[in-house]
């Protein structure tokens, strides 16, 4: 299929359409029993691996190695299938989910700052910010903060 390692390597499979997807060309085939098979689709492959173990009882150690995963992403796969279904197989986008360099107390200073000189404008505290704090932020996601906080001191008000 993908590489020699691959627990599909070697067997027939019939092409059935070649797509793209998502900016990627992608290869849909049937093996011999009419399985449809997609081996750089996530959700599939770690779907495949938990139903290996839990159907064919193959042990997870195997069934892990077979699919190019380790054991305890074996259990986190099967964790999430249980819990969620199919959508918790689905990657989480990665990065992260909120601001998070800009705590309340430099949003606080920064306030301070911009209110006892009017000329400053919130871009420029990028450099103070990172030699009071040790926080590299640029200055756009300064600008936004600010934008939050202000609209969250705002409404209460």
């Amino acid at each position: 299929m993908t590489h020699r390692f691959h627990p599909l390597s070697g067997r027939d499979f019939e092409f059935v359409v070649r797509r793209r997807n998502w900016g990627e060309d992608r290869v849909y085939c049937r093996d011999a029993d009419g399985e449809f098979f997609d081996a750089r689709d996530v959700v599939q492959v770690k779907y495949e691996m938990v139903r290996a173990v839990t159907v064919d009882k193959v042990p997870v150690t195997a069934a892990a190695a077979a699919f190019g995963y380790s054991r305890p992403s074996y259990y986190q796969a099967a964790a999430a299938l249980a819990g969620s279904g199919l959508e918790g197989l689905v990657p989480a986008r990665p990065g992260p989910r909120r601001a998070h360099k800009l705590t309340a107390e430099i949003l606080a200073w920064a306030e301070q700052a911009l209110a006892a000189d009017p000329a400053l404008r919130p871009a420029a505290l990028a450099g103070p910010i990172e030699a009071n704090f040790g926080v590299r932020a640029h200055p756009r996601s300064i600008e936004r903060a600010l934008a939050r906080h202000r609209e969250r001191h705002s409404k209460s008000r």
